[in-house]
């Protein structure tokens, strides 16, 4: 149970956006320009970036969310458990292993970051802007987990839940969500 009053039937960040409109905007407008809007890295890989983060704060409820957008997106489930369970021996290019490495660097704090994990991704072949929004979007979900886990919301245990609204998110982003408020699919 939430540690406020959020609407029924709302996991997650839903919840919590439907309890105060005000910041619903402002915040889909935010996860819009990290995740959705035009960037060097494509809509997949930062949503993975978003689930790792998540996931390495323990928030069940952003990690499966994202997880699920980054699916859709990369449309390979089995490629995104990988990347998170282990994402240095995962599939995907040097330069994205490098980016969730600073990612992680950022999750745990923002001074963990080293030069090193820098000089790796730019060796590997990332962009300023490419580094800019891992860190920007690594941060973001350190607030957003601990928006989420720190009201205490409810998750779906239902993975098929996540995929649906994964699918809408994907096509659509996030300040269409916070526009429609509950008429996209739970």
């Amino acid at each position: 149970m939430a540690h406020i009053q959020v609407p029924e039937g709302l996991p997650g960040i839903r919840g919590l956006l439907a309890f105060r409109p005000e910041t619903a905007g402002p915040l889909g407008a935010l996860a819009d320009a990290l995740l959705h809007a035009p960037s060097p890295l494509s809509p997949g890989e930062r949503e993975l970036i978003a689930a790792y983060v998540s996931d390495l704060n323990d928030c069940t409820y952003c990690h499966g969310s994202h997880a699920a957008i980054a699916a859709c997106h990369l449309q390979d489930e089995a490629l995104v458990g990988a990347v998170i369970r282990a994402p240095e021996s995962s599939p995907i290019s040097e330069k994205l292993k490098a980016l969730l490495a600073v990612a992680g660097r950022v999750q745990q704090s923002g001074r963990a970051v080293r030069t090193e994990d820098i000089e790796r991704a730019r060796h590997a072949g990332a962009t300023d802007v490419e580094i800019h929004d891992t860190v920007l979007i690594a941060a973001a979900f350190c607030m957003f987990n601990r928006y989420v886990d720190g009201l205490a919301t409810s998750t779906p245990v239902d993975v098929a839940g996540y995929r649906e609204r994964a699918m809408f998110v994907a096509t659509h982003g996030y300040s269409a969500v916070t526009q429609a408020g509950d008429r996209v699919p739970r």
